[in-house]
């Protein structure tokens, strides 16, 4: 068996100036994480038989680089997705004869399937592959896609986000895991930096082209734009993407599945994810019929959790959990994804109902934020790349993350240009430096590596496992903020806007806003206050998890990356 680096299992200890002789003859530390059999063992870039360059970084051949434009295009459409329809959700209710109930699913019914499906595609294609998991998340998203696309009705809509999201999820977390294992710990800071550019991008370019589409052509179009994108990045998986494969068969593989596990999670996670989503927004947080299966949910999956230390293969391994270090990455993960998406939500509702913008205008008044997100994400990741230590950025980025949320609040409807974008550009730097520096801890803490793609896999579950939560939170804090509001002017409501009265009515109603012109200005300004200060509630609740974010970042430890050691599915260039 060949050496591992010491991976210290209570991060009590800084390793990253340790010799890597002295990190081997630690081995033995991690040699209780896991068993495995020869065929098993990581490979390095030696044996892997990747000739270095003279810097000592492997020297990668051009179908390396074209399966890594393959995963490129992959993060773009998903981001894309993710991030167009938030905004067209008015205009297509509206084209569909929707209600508010259903325009409510066809927004979260994407993110729900992905919470869900995250974890199954991560055990599932550690045990089967992980080719035979991405190709299943590019035909999901394929169908998806069309059946959003030409869908006449919100039932059919939402069938198709859901179908959407189940190959999403796949598709978002797999680009991850393959780049861990493809990648070795050593190089991969610089890989990172470069998968987070067409994930900002698309980010930042779906609102404007959602909003685009909506407003100049139709909404179909932002199913239709992810088929020529797949049409490119699916082929260039199929003939490039050439890992090295499990060399076991596939019955033998099926039969190692932890599949009491998958079962358990997929039921417990599902019953607990959707009252998330609907209380405060479908039903009262009092209501039976978000708490049972709330505790229904829970239940299941405390049952899911014990179980979880049977299986050869379990679904969370409960490995990954035992360093301090994977811990507080992993809850700085949730928090990350739990402010990252309720401001993405949140933000441009803001620009809509207090500045009364349009969707394209909100849209483009969000470009500091999504800009800052782009460029820090990468680069933030290549200071890595060169300065060999994490932990500054990591603190760093907290800080930054947590002072431009928390200075949202000063936003009112007098704010200037400069007020509006300089705070989004200090959020934007926080946020984008976490989005990549947060998964080196996290594979730095591994027991093995080939446990990284696993790490990370876990890692991306729980940011979007937070982005729902903090969607949660939010929907719940604006409600009833809003209701005291709209309380506090009085009974006698202009008629026009007497259906705020109705707080789950506050978000559909922002399209209207700028219409109305029976009010005055004294009370469309009161009206627009309202929503100012339901909004400025969920910037306090995100300031108050970033500095959480920052006080659980002080316990992470310093790890080496100085390791060369490859998944057992690794890239095989090699391969026919």
């Amino acid at each position: 068996m060949m050496s591992q680096p010491v991976r210290s299992m209570t991060d009590n200890v800084q390793v990253s100036h340790l010799p890597r002789q002295q990190n081997e003859s630690q081995s033995t530390v991690c040699d209780e994480a896991v068993e495995k059999t020869k065929e098993d063992l990581p490979a390095t870039a030696e044996t892997a038989n990747i000739e270095p360059t003279e810097s000592g970084k492997p020297k990668r051949k051009p179908s390396f680089y074209l399966a890594v434009l393959s995963l490129m295009l992959v993060i773009l459409i998903v981001s894309l997705d993710a991030t167009a329809l938030s905004v067209a959700i008015p205009v297509i209710t509206s084209d569909l004869n929707g209600t508010s109930l259903t325009a409510f699913w066809a927004g979260i019914s994407f993110m729900l399937a992905v919470v869900i499906v995250q974890p199954i595609y991560t055990t599932v294609s550690d045990v089967l592959g992980r080719k035979i998991a991405l190709y299943t998340g590019f035909v999901l998203f394929t169908i998806g896609s069309i059946i959003f696309a030409v869908a006449h009705s919100m039932s059919i809509l939402i069938l198709g986000r859901i179908i959407q999201g189940l190959g999403g999820g796949g598709l978002d977390v797999l680009n991850e895991i393959i780049i861990a294992d493809i990648t070795t710990l050593k190089e991969r800071p610089l890989y990172l930096g470069l998968m987070s550019v067409p994930m900002a991008i698309g980010s930042a370019l779906g609102p404007i082209l959602g909003a685009a589409f909506s407003e100049y052509a139709t909404w179909r179009w932002i199913g239709w734009i992810n088929l020529p994108i797949i049409a490119v990045s699916a082929p260039l998986a199929v003939f490039f993407l050439r890992l090295k494969p499990i060399e076991r068969s596939m019955w033998s593989r099926l039969a190692s599945l932890d599949w009491i596990g998958l079962v358990l999670f997929a039921i417990g996670i599902t019953v607990f994810a959707l009252p998330l989503s609907w209380g405060g927004a479908m039903y009262p947080w009092s209501s039976w019929r978000t708490i049972v299966p709330l505790v229904i949910g829970i239940v299941v999956l405390t049952v899911f959790a014990v179980y979880e230390a049977r299986p050869a293969h379990p679904v969370f391994p409960y490995r990954i959990f035992r360093s301090r270090t994977a811990v507080v990455t992993l809850i700085g993960s949730f928090i990350h994804g739990m402010v990252l998406y309720t401001l993405l939500f949140y933000m441009p509702l803001f620009f809509e109902s207090v500045f009364l913008e349009a969707p394209l205008g909100s849209a483009v008044s969000m470009l500091p934020l999504l800009c800052m997100v782009t460029a820090f994400s990468g680069l933030a990741a290549w200071v890595v790349e060169y300065v060999r230590h994490y932990r500054w950025e990591i603190w760093l980025g907290w800080v930054l993350l947590t002072l431009g949320t928390g200075l949202f609040a000063v936003w009112d409807v007098n704010s200037s240009l400069a007020i509006k974008s300089g705070f989004q550009v200090i959020a934007g730097i926080g946020m984008g430096a976490l989005f990549t520096v947060l998964p080196i801890p996290m594979q730095a803490s591994a027991p093995t590596a080939e446990d990284q793609g696993l790490a990370v896999g876990v890692l991306v579950s729980f940011r979007l496992f937070g982005a729902l939560v903090g969607l949660a939170i939010g929907s719940t804090a604006f409600s009833s903020t809003f209701g005291h509001g709209i309380s506090s002017l009085g009974s006698n409501l202009p008629k026009d806007v007497v259906i705020l009265k109705d707080p789950n009515q506050a978000i559909g109603f922002i399209p209207y806003l700028r219409q109305l012109r029976n009010l005055t200005a004294e009370e469309l300004n009161a009206i627009r206050s309202v929503y100012r200060d339901s909004m400025q509630t969920i910037w306090y609740i995100l300031t108050g998890f970033g500095g959480f974010g920052f006080l659980t970042s002080l316990l992470t430890a310093s790890l080496t990356l100085e390791t060369e050691e490859l998944s057992r599915q690794y890239f095989d260039g090699d391969m026919a």
